[in-house]
């Protein structure tokens, strides 16, 4: 998963290592389809290039999606409960408070142009069948293209097979792929009846025939055509019957694994466990034992390398992955060796052991690292919590894991997966234990992060329960201090005083997570209950111990509190500094939810230097990044939203309707990282690519903007116009935003100045 400061918006499909063969027939089936459909699923079997051909074509298709095409890689993900988080993941949308994912997922792609790619559907299809279904109707401008083994059998769905290579196309991948093995290796006289032999004996299958042309590192051309004519021939019992497709794959893959080495074959299997991508440290630890020792292997897995087993993928090729039917195989070859429980219970000790390193390291400059870490490992401590989670004796420790990662999940903006994994440990556990009390409270503190302010009372009063009863002293006192704060929040002052104890006993038994925690969050209690002075001092005693210590996340949260209280006690030369701070130290460990609250304190602060346009895309990115709402502990502090559509209100007028909604969506549509660029710069436009200001016509609106914009001008709300034109009111919200944006008025009312808009006839 990865949000706003470390990853690029838009586009975000991988960079073609090698050459892309043929295809030509259905990548133009594949713009075709989406002049009239907006779902098109490529379907075949497993090797015939499924993914490959989509992202061609998804690369083709950008210029029709001004939003951008994003990928969603599924074949690592294995739970379907987790598709809207990981969509919300490539979309770099973290949580909003009081939202589902899926729903914050449908509120941001409204009003949006965008090709979604879901990549290897298969073993999710039902799951991706619904989401789909729901984007599909609620976000007009929304179009996906699916890869799957089978059609996700949704209304409106377009397929596209497809099918092995044709004869050329085959032979020129496999001559192609083979230059890569044998430098200067082409297509003669004396060989094109071979080649044409062999492209015809693997069925056009494109997996099946690089693993073949591997093979010439080590046999002529000629042999290599021999031997898989034998093989074939065994298989067939001589006959000159084919083999299904499947089969072939399988056979082309087998006969790579008998020619690998036994130490070779015996890693592929291991490294089955892995879901998604690895490093070499993981696969020397999670690979090694018995016969294999950890110094052998890196020889071998130079040696699947080589034999295109496993892929070396990443910037400088530090990473590697084996590609899903790779992976099916071995992980076949790893439950026949009797070895699967020992690897995967090496798997997760690993994955156990990076979730300790975390925790230990939380205070130390390694915290940045660490994030990084986490962030390219996704989908195997997913894996890891798997499989903790199916056996009692390993469940504590799968729960113990979830709850260490609870500052990983919040930064994330991942709360809702955070708070699965915990609960779904919590199930298989009694309820007394020193985890099960971290995992009740880290669910406890994300519900106050979603702004489930009453449901956190009541899920700290749990955890405390479970605390006492565990003996789990410091979760047990880290309760003590939320419940005291919510407990002020509700009206009793004696709340205050025990949050003022239980900070105190944070301090006198030293706890550095505790301190670096307690100060901001009660600051924000007390701005909130119009303590300014009392606020500002308690900051000032959390930086004065996280100054020194290296760590990020909590340094972030404390500047960009203590920020946003200055601004709003009208200290504003003070506010700029800590919130620029708390802006870099949260790019650091891409924490996009407090780094829009440094943006909306920034974006007031360019306002109030008439830098109207800076203003209004810092606004722009931030409110589209974190929508505040009445449960939010930000969001609660007094005359907040006053500030922010005071802020708002002077930079339209300054701007105009037309100029304040072109930028704003400029901002909406940056990423974390060129909002940081532009703010470090000093810029007053972001170096992003700007779109031209919009005609403001009726011309610019399509037929069924045209038809809601005229039932806008005769007066109907919006519930209305869903109930006229039988859409959901999500849709109509959305139809009306874009309209008003489109024609550039401020108001409906000014939609039938700007045009009076008829309706359209037909549908």
């Amino acid at each position: 998963m990865g949000f706003g400061f470390g990853q690029r918006r838009g586009g975000q499909l991988p960079v073609e290592v090698t050459t892309f063969v043929g295809r030509s027939a259905e990548l133009a089936q594949v713009r075709g389809a989406f002049d009239r459909a907006r779902l098109v699923t490529l379907v075949g079997p497993g090797g015939v290039g499924k993914s490959r051909t989509a992202m061609r074509a998804a690369a083709g298709l950008a210029e029709r999606f001004p939003d951008g095409v994003w990928l969603v890689e599924l074949s690592a993900l294995r739970d379907p409960e987790l598709i809207p988080a990981t969509l919300a993941a490539v979309l770099q949308l973290p949580e909003q408070a009081g939202m589902e994912p899926l729903d914050a997922v449908v509120a941001h792609l409204q009003g949006r142009r965008l090709l979604i790619v879901l990549d290897t559907c298969e073993h999710l299809v039902d799951a991706c069948a619904m989401l789909t279904d729901v984007l599909l109707r609620e976000a007009a401008g929304v179009s996906v293209l699916a890869t799957s083994r089978q059609p996700l059998d949704v209304p409106g769905e377009h397929c596209c097979a497809i099918a092995p290579l044709g004869p050329d196309d085959a032979l020129e991948l496999f001559v192609q792929r083979a230059a890569a093995v044998v430098p200067g290796f082409t297509v003669t006289d004396d060989n094109r009846e071979q080649l044409a032999a062999l492209a015809n004996r693997l069925d056009g299958i494109p997996l099946a025939l690089e693993l073949a042309a591997v093979r010439l590192r080590a046999v002529p051309l000629a042999q290599l055509v021999e031997r898989l004519g034998h093989r074939f021939e065994v298989l067939t019992g001589g006959r000159r019957t084919s083999l299904t497709r499947h089969q072939t794959l399988r056979t082309a893959i087998g006969w790579s694994h008998e020619l690998c080495t036994p130490q070779e074959r015996l890693l592929w299997a291991r490294l089955s466990v892995f879901a998604g991508s690895f490093e070499l440290s993981a696969a020397e630890v999670i690979g090694a034992g018995g016969e294999l020792g950890s110094g052998e292997v890196l020889e071998q897995l130079i040696g699947l390398v080589d034999k295109s087993v496993v892929q070396r993928i990443g910037e400088d090729g530090s990473r590697y992955r084996l590609l899903d039917t790779i992976r099916e195989y071995g992980a076949e070859w790893l439950e026949e060796s009797g070895q699967a429980a020992a690897v995967r219970a090496r798997h997760f000790a690993y994955y156990r052991d990076l979730g300790q390193r975390y925790w230990d390291e939380f205070l130390t400059p390694a915290q940045p690292a660490h994030y990084r870490v986490l962030r390219a490992e996704t989908a195997d401590l997913r894996a890891a919590l798997e499989h903790a989670y199916r056996t009692e004796e390993s469940a504590a420790q799968g729960l113990w894991l979830a709850a260490q990662l609870g500052p990983y999940w919040r930064a994330t903006g991942a709360m809702s997966e955070g708070r699965y994994w915990m609960e779904k440990g919590l199930a298989l556990l009694d309820e007394v234990g020193e985890e099960q009390a971290w995992g009740r409270f880290m669910i406890a503190l994300s519900a106050v992060w979603t702004g489930d302010l009453p449901g956190a009372l009541e899920l700290f009063h749990r955890a405390v329960e479970v605390a006492r009863e565990s003996r789990a002293d410091r979760v047990e006192l880290f309760c003590d201090a939320y419940l005291g704060g919510l407990t002020a929040l509700c009206g009793e002052p004696e709340g205050l005083v025990a949050l003022e104890d239980a900070r105190r006993r944070i301090l006198a038994r030293g706890d550095g997570l505790g301190t670096g925690v307690i100060h901001y969050e009660a600051a924000l209690l007390l701005a909130v209950l119009g303590d300014t002075d009392g606020a500002l001092e308690l900051c000032g005693t959390g930086l004065s111990y996280l100054e020194g210590t290296g760590e990020r996340q909590l340094l972030g949260s404390t500047l960009m509190v203590q920020g946003v209280i200055l601004w709003l006690a009208g200290r504003r030369a003070e506010a700029v500094g800590p919130l620029c701070r708390a802006l870099d130290a949260a790019a650091e460990v891409d924490e996009v939810l407090v780094g829009a609250l440094c943006c909306l304190g920034l974006g007031w602060a360019a306002a109030h230097e008439k830098r109207f346009v800076r203003a209004a895309w810092l606004l722009g990115y931030a409110e589209h990044a974190r929508r505040l709402g009445a449960g939010d502990p930000v969001g609660m502090l007094p005359s907040l939203f006053e500030e922010q559509e005071a802020v708002r209100k002077a930079v339209r007028v300054a701007l105009g309707d037309e100029q304040f909604t072109r930028w704003t969506e400029v901002g909406a549509r940056l990423s974390g990282e060129q909002v940081l660029e532009a703010v470090r710069g000093g810029a007053d436009k972001p170096g992003a690519a700007v779109p031209p200001a919009r005609a403001g016509g009726v011309d610019a609106l399509t037929r069924r903007e045209r038809e809601v914009a005229a039932l806008v001008a005769q007066g109907l709300s919006n519930r209305e116009i869903a109930e006229r034109l039988v859409i959901s009111k999500r849709t109509a919200d959305a139809h009306v935003e874009h309209i008003l944006a489109k024609l550039g008025v401020g108001s409906r009312t000014e939609v039938r100045a700007v045009a009076g808009v008829a309706v359209p006839s037909g549908d």
